[in-house]
């Protein structure tokens, strides 16, 4: 826990940045592996004049080349997003906005979350793929023909899932191939299609997916894990590339969802929430924080909305007052293992099972929270308000005391700033009411005191250079 909260930052000021590992980028091959001529056709096409391009950080060493490459062959000026606001994974709109760029050209994994402003080309880099052996393992797994499985994968391998389709299809006729989709799809989704994270499938099983098993070409990583627990009636298995070896996946997915709903319950026990902004890109983020902090102001909790960045354990500290977050971000991101923070931080999905009595918990796991917005497959409306004398007792599974009855209770009016004011002395000063400004009274160390008029005026000394882990006079006694 007390490497979580504190660092020397040593590492990081000292760690260089290496060229990419021939696994991840085949360097003899860069206009391949980086699809130079679709690229470009995308500039030119859009006629546009400024595109920036966001690398993450393993493929970061080929930016400069990159860039330049496209540049000569669009005569448009290229700009390098060399550290994303939040996940790579995301397309970072903000930063492409700062250099007006018209564009965004996206490399590497992507979550295919759907953007908002700008128009994006996905460029997944395509990794090497022994499609033979893939088909051998799954063979191992399946030696049922007439098995029912949908395969998926990771989007670097997005490639090579022809050949593999080629090969698998003329002897599992049940076999489906889902396809990886940018954006969303126009119109309604017909009957026994699923469109989910950026794939598409159609599944004709009398069950429906319930009757199908999953096969994943990729390694072990967010992506498996959330089709895992958002397709948790499905068994998994999967095909690691880089070690050529396939498994059936023994992913608890049950204990998985347990302490998702310890989670739960703690949202239920929250008093004070805070609202983490984890992408500024995903197409409506701003419509699920409103609907977030309308659904824990009905159901009388404070709430505060934060945009700290890449959430971290040290960052989140800060805000003691807070009993529990919730992260809006894309549905790779959402899922953030809290083990290490001061205090948990849980999903929309899982906020909105503690906060909306209308909702109940059906066994299928919402990793997206567009989908719990107005007009979306999951939404539920909030029941209307009930007499607090007519709510039904709520108690606490954690600490087995009765909970406040806020949910029967109509929502108490937001005050503007200006009139939430209360007498803080006898000298009748006005403070703010909040649970921020109550939660520092209480503490016993409130930072340091200003004490203005008590400190000596001192003349300006020379101070120290360098760096704080190696200062130039390190070792020598101040005078």
């Amino acid at each position: 826990m007390a490497t979580a909260f504190s660092s020397d930052g040593e590492a990081a000021l000292r760690r260089d940045l290496g060229p990419a590992t021939a696994a991840a980028t085949p360097r003899g091959d860069l206009d391949s592996f980086y699809e130079m001529g679709r690229a470009a056709a995308f500039v030119r096409d859009g006629g546009f004049r400024k595109v920036a391009l966001q690398f993450p950080d393993e493929l970061l060493a080929d930016a400069a080349t990159v860039a330049a490459r496209m540049e000569a062959a669009t005569g448009a000026e290229m700009y390098v997003l060399g550290d994303t606001t939040y996940g790579s994974c995301c397309v970072d709109e903000v930063a492409a906005e700062h250099v007006a760029a018209e564009a965004v050209l996206h490399y590497g994994p992507a979550c295919l979350s759907p953007c908002r402003k700008l128009p994006v080309l996905h460029i997944f880099g395509q990794q090497p793929l022994d499609v033979g052996r893939c088909a051998e393992a799954f063979r191992e797994l399946y030696p049922n023909r007439q098995s029912r499985v949908v395969v998926l994968s990771d989007v670097v391998y997005a490639h090579a899932m022809d050949d593999l389709e080629q090969q698998l299809c003329p002897e599992y006729p049940d076999i489906i191939f889902s396809r990886v989709v940018c954006g969303d799809t126009p119109g309604p989704t017909p009957p026994g299609e699923v469109r989910q994270f950026g794939r598409q499938f159609q599944v004709e099983a009398p069950g429906g997916l319930q009757d199908c098993a999953m096969f994943y070409v990729g390694a072990e990583g967010l992506a498996l894990t959330n089709f895992m627990l958002t397709w948790n009636c499905c068994p998994f298995s999967s095909f690691d590339p880089t070690t050529g070896c396939g498994r059936r996946e023994t992913f608890n997915v049950n204990r998985a969802l347990m302490r998702r709903l310890y989670l739960v319950e703690r949202a239920r026990d929250a008093r004070v929430v805070g609202i983490l902004v984890g992408t500024l890109g995903v197409g409506g983020y701003l419509a699920v924080l409103q609907h977030l902090r309308e659904l824990l102001r009905q159901a009388g909790k404070r709430s505060y909305t934060l945009a700290v960045g890449k959430p971290n354990p040290a960052k989140l500290a800060n805000f003691l007052e807070v009993d529990i977050f919730v992260l809006v971000a894309c549905a790779q991101n959402s899922l953030l293992d809290s083990s290490d923070f001061y205090r948990p931080v849980v999903t929309p999905y899982e906020l909105e099972l503690a906060c909306n009595p209308a909702r109940e918990w059906t066994g299928n796991y919402l990793t997206d929270f567009r989908d719990l917005l107005p007009g979306a497959c999951a939404h539920v409306e909030l029941p209307p308000a009930i007499p607090a004398a007519e709510a039904v007792p709520s108690i606490s599974l954690i600490t087995g005391e009765m909970r406040a009855a806020h949910l029967g209770d109509p929502p108490v009016p937001q005050l503007p700033p200006a009139t939430a004011l209360a007498c803080r002395d006898q000298t009748r000063a006005l403070a703010e009411i909040s649970p921020a400004a109550s939660f520092l009274e209480s503490r016993s160390w409130r930072g340091l005191e200003q004490q203005l008029g008590q400190t000596p005026i001192s003349k300006v000394v020379q101070g120290r250079r360098g760096i704080a882990i190696a200062y130039e006079d390190e070792g020598r006694e101040q005078p």
